[in-house]
């Protein structure tokens, strides 16, 4: 077999008459029509390609997606050449991988940044696999992955941590070297994976340049964010499940219609908005299901644990209607009000509902972007609602809230991201009446990095929220969460020191379980 000199053909212009090839000559015009199609065979690497880590999620009871991407010069387009690569995997029962249980090949190829997505079947309910990709003369990191029980198994516990905003400018991710050190079956990521601004002087790290637009820029912001070595063992310790909130695209982005939509026609943010989709799906342990096509990509799903906990994942970005009140913290407008306005979409708002009426699982989660719950940011007789969360679209959620009324899932539970805070609340089928049931629970995780500044407002206007029963604004870190068929317990783990000191250099913090809630079966969440 012919070896491929990675480092020497990057350095080596192609053009349209030909380049080097093994011992053979091709033409540019033979390589346009054929690289996509046929691999290149024991390519050799002089440096490592596997710069981005490896993951793994969506797990069923008998198969699950690993990930991994070939960029061995990562911040500049990944340093591939346009050909496709081979790719070797291999899952075992044991971290030292001796004990192989299944193994094969996989294509890298140039359209998807050569990034591999490798659905593993044939495997065992709720049981832990190691697994690792090989190329060339290279191997990646070892990975761990757990499948999921098999649907209506007796399950006994569960174990979660979830996520959300990780703005790389803001600090480093010393919150992913706690998580990764968890006992998890699984990690969720709500949103707001990676930040589309530009590099902003002065910051704790910067970003790559200025905001993405093409789909090579979406590659690299993606990709400096995955090369670090706290975010790489947390995806490396557990499969994930993601979705994605605004600035994977564009802040405040709502179906077609982009932040500032005087600065983009609705061409340019859809040209925008299919290469963000590309590279989010490029970078993420996503199935082929979820493969973007003609600018959509079908991202909301479920996830079955047993009997135990089922997840109803929200996609609350791609199908919702532009905010009818603007997406600033203000008074609401009429139109907030109007059953027109959707954050999820007739067709997802369908299957949400028909997921959890046939659910017959203990704990019935939505897990999705925005706060859920009512939340009056001023104090007194003056009002401010986020009007880009659930507070902008107030029918679609009382929809919701008349559903887990008048049906009642099994201990439905709200998690969610965004707000860079942590709150625990009642859902009361009516926010307008403080005295109506509690049909739900919802707790919200504060970011990775991103920042706060409006714990004190907050803060002297919670007393007129009283379905709220914990609120901090003033910490970074994550949330885990621990099931069992009696109880769920939610811990926030949060990184000290508090603001501003944290996190400013690499693991400088710790974390600490700053408070903890219980929510027993057919009961009220209450702080432990």
């Amino acid at each position: 077999m012919n070896h491929w000199d990675f480092e020497r053909l990057l350095s080596t212009q192609l053009n349209r008459r030909r380049f080097l090839y093994g011992a053979g000559i091709i033409t540019a015009s033979t390589l346009a029509q054929s690289s996509f199609n046929t691999a290149v065979a024991q390519p050799k690497f002089k440096s490592n390609p596997f710069t981005l880590g490896v993951a793994s999620g969506d797990p069923l009871p008998s198969s699950v997606v690993i990930w991994t991407r070939l960029a061995p010069d990562p911040l500049n387009g990944g340093g591939m050449p346009p050909v496709n690569v081979p790719v070797r995997f291999e899952v075992a029962l044991d971290e030292k991988m001796n004990k192989i249980v299944r193994r094969g090949n996989a294509i890298a190829t140039p359209q998807l940044g050569h990034s591999v997505h490798v659905d593993v079947g044939g495997l065992e309910p709720g049981r832990w696999y190691w697994y690792q990709f090989q190329t060339g003369n290279q191997a990646s990191q070892i990975g761990r992955t757990r499948t999921s029980p098999a649907t209506g198994q007796k399950t006994e516990r569960f174990r979660f941590a979830f996520a959300s905003c990780q703005d790389w400018e803001s600090g480093y991710y010393a919150a992913y070297k706690h998580m990764a050190r968890e006992e998890l079956d699984l990690v969720i990521f709500l949103g707001d994976y990676i930040y589309e601004g530009a590099a902003r002087p002065g910051k704790i790290r910067q970003h790559n340049g200025a905001e993405p637009v093409s789909l090579e820029e979406y590659r690299n912001r993606h990709a400096l964010y995955k090369t670090d070595p706290n975010l790489q063992a947390a995806h490396a310790h557990a499969p994930w499940a993601v979705t994605w909130d605004d600035h994977e695209v564009d802040n405040n982005w709502a179906n077609n219609i982009p932040q500032d939509p005087e600065k983009q026609s609705p061409q340019q943010f859809l040209k925008r908005r299919i290469a963000a989709f590309q590279a989010y799906y490029e970078h993420m342990p996503l199935r082929l299901s979820s493969k973007p096509t003609g600018g959509k990509m079908q991202l909301y799903r479920r996830l079955t644990f047993g009997d135990l906990v089922e997840f109803n994942v929200l996609d609350t970005r791609q199908y919702r209607s532009d905010q009818p009140c603007g997406d600033s913290i203000k008074p609401r407008c009429g139109e907030a009000l109007s059953p027109s306005a959707t954050m999820t979409g007739k067709e997802q708002e369908q299957w949400l509902f028909k997921g959890l009426d046939r659910s017959k699982a203990r704990w019935n989660v939505i897990a999705q972007q925005v706060v859920f719950t009512q939340h009056d940011w001023a104090a007194g007789e003056k009002t401010a609602f986020n009007l880009d969360a659930w507070d902008g679209y107030v029918a679609a959620r009382s929809r919701i809230l008349k559903f887990l009324q008048q049906r009642k899932p099994n201990n439905p539970v709200v998690i969610s991201g965004d707000t860079h805070s942590s709150w625990v609340s009642n859902l009361l089928a009516d926010f307008n009446n403080p005295q109506s049931s509690v049909v739900g629970t919802e707790f919200v995780g504060t970011s990775i990095t991103s920042g706060f500044t409006a714990s004190d407002i907050i803060e002297k206007a919670l007393p007129e929220s009283p379905w709220v029963k914990y609120f901090n604004g003033r910490q970074r870190g994550y949330v885990f969460c621990d099931l069992t068929r009696s109880s769920w317990q939610t811990n926030f783990r949060l990184l000290t020191p508090s603001i501003p000191k944290q996190p400013t250099v690499p693991d400088e913090n710790v974390v600490i379980t700053t408070t903890t809630f219980e929510l027993p079966n057919g009961g009220v969440v209450t702080e432990v």
